[in-house]
């Protein structure tokens, strides 16, 4: 994802954005993603584990073996991936001491710093188009070694009753750092940093804040990202969340786990979300379950705001099954409104029934390890079981598409239904899961919707009998 230009900012923020907004881009997207991005990303990844060998470069992607001239092409594209690596890891960790670190720091270096940083990253990022030519060989997008059904049932009870008990919040939530801060058009960004209160992750969680200028106590929306999507690691694209922040709102957006910093090594961004279903998910959950109240509880003691939270894609599924969870937590713990983009009513619908299972193409490895469609809907539909949730219905906005094949609509509107959410706060357009987000940059109107339910809440608050 290069820098975006000038003009394709004004392309997509002019009256063409929304011919471009259409569900023809979801089908390009799509194909992209199964052609090139997740194959490449696979070679990506094997290349992160290779450390320049090109014969581990070979057993780490899979890939047959290759020819003298394939293997030539291997050399160079690991070659030239080793300086971009070299380029970004280089300057991360002069970005980590500038930003944390103890010494003083000249504020006006701290942008520069932080430009470099996107900027080798990006290019690190973009190292997958050095093994395009093949993506061909490529016959698996994603490191499958899934446990069996046996093992599974062996950790958290045949039935799932040791799941509470996984998902529960922590003793004590960590303490969490405050980095130095670099200004934007809109007020401020700078990064939280605190360890993952989940035993199974063992590593930092950061999450970049944007704070606008000049508003005492602002509200919060923790916003959680979608799959491989690795916000904090590219030029910024034009984003649907940007304009709360212009809106006097703070946005937090957290890097989940297994995305960004975060990646395991020979993977790449979110692959081991998928590499060892249903567990990783489970995993996955887990860790937000504990990740999010941390960032709750640090928003309360540091603004008398609301604090929602939300997300798009994965991030709104991940947001909807804290929200539930969150009943049975503290008050200052709960959520006060939700933002949900592009969802489904369970988590499960997307893996194993969107359009994406069949680009990751998950069947053969799971069926292989013992599982089939019933045994694996049984256990995933476990994560986010319907139930009530700790939001009211007139402080939930939702936001989807009719043409939205990854997360399909239909069990979202039964979802919405159950939790009393009205009319005015649902915004359903005739686009697909991608054009969804890009319409929104130029119809913000779910977001200008979202802002007034934020300031009825405070209203709300400021009524309530001491």
């Amino acid at each position: 994802m290069p820098k975006i230009s000038d003009f394709t900012s004004k392309l997509i923020t002019s009256p063409v954005g929304r011919l471009i907004a259409r569900p023809w881009l979801d089908r390009v997207v799509l194909y992209l993603l199964k052609h090139w991005y997740f194959p490449l990303s696979r070679l990506w990844a094997a290349a992160r584990a290779a450390d320049g060998d090109v014969d581990r470069f070979i057993q780490q992607v899979p890939l047959k073996a290759p020819s003298k001239s394939q293997r030539k092409t291997i050399a160079s594209a690991l070659h030239q991936f080793e300086r971009a690596r070299l380029k970004a890891f280089s300057i991360e960790q002069l970005w980590h001491d500038y930003f944390f670190g103890d010494q003083s720091v000249a504020e006006e270096r701290l942008p520069i710093v932080e430009e470099m940083r996107l900027d080798f990253r990006s290019d690190y990022n973009m190292a997958r188009r050095k093994f395009s030519s093949l993506r061909r060989l490529v016959k698996t997008s994603v490191s499958m070694n899934p446990p069996t059904p046996e093992e599974v049932a062996s950790r958290f009870g045949k039935n799932g009753e040791k799941l509470s008990e996984y998902f529960a919040l922590p003793e004590q939530l960590p303490k969490v750092e405050v980095s130095r801060s670099i200004p934007t058009s809109y007020g401020k960004d700078y990064w939280l940093r605190f360890p993952s209160p989940s035993q199974q992750m063992h590593d930092l969680v950061y999450a970049r804040v944007h704070e606008p200028n000049g508003i005492d106590n602002p509200p919060t929306l923790i916003f959680g990202h979608g799959m491989s999507v690795e916000f904090d690691h590219y030029h910024q694209l034009l984003d649907e969340i940007t304009q709360l922040t212009r809106l006097g709102i703070r946005v937090i957006r957290p890097e989940a786990p297994w995305h960004g910093r975060r990646v395991l090594p020979g993977h790449y961004g979110g692959e081991q979300f998928l590499s060892k279903l249903p567990i990783s998910i489970f995993d996955f959950v887990a860790a937000q379950h504990k990740e999010w109240p941390t960032i709750i509880n640090w928003c309360r003691n540091n603004s008398s705001g609301p604090v929602a939270i939300g997300g798009s894609s994965l991030g709104a599924q991940s947001a909807k099954a804290i929200a539930m969870s969150a009943t049975t937590w503290p008050e200052r713990l709960q959520p006060d409104a939700l933002l949900a983009i592009t969802h489904s009513q369970h988590m499960s619908e997307a893996a194993l029934d969107g359009v994406l299972s069949d680009i990751w193409n998950l069947g053969d490895a799971m069926r292989a390890a013992g599982w089939h469609q019933d045994t694996e809907k049984s256990w995933l539909q476990r994560i986010d079981p319907e139930q009530a949730i700790c939001i009211e219905g007139r402080f939930i906005v939702t936001v989807y598409g009719s043409e939205d094949t990854v997360t399909p609509i239909k069990t979202a509107l039964t979802q919405m239904d159950a939790w009393n959410v009205p009319e005015e706060n649902r915004f359903s357009y005739k686009r697909g899961h991608f054009s969804i987000p890009l319409g929104m940059i130029n119809d913000d109107a779910p977001l200008l919707r979202f802002a007034e339910v934020l300031k009825q809440f405070a209203a709300r608050e400021d009524t309530l009998p001491l």
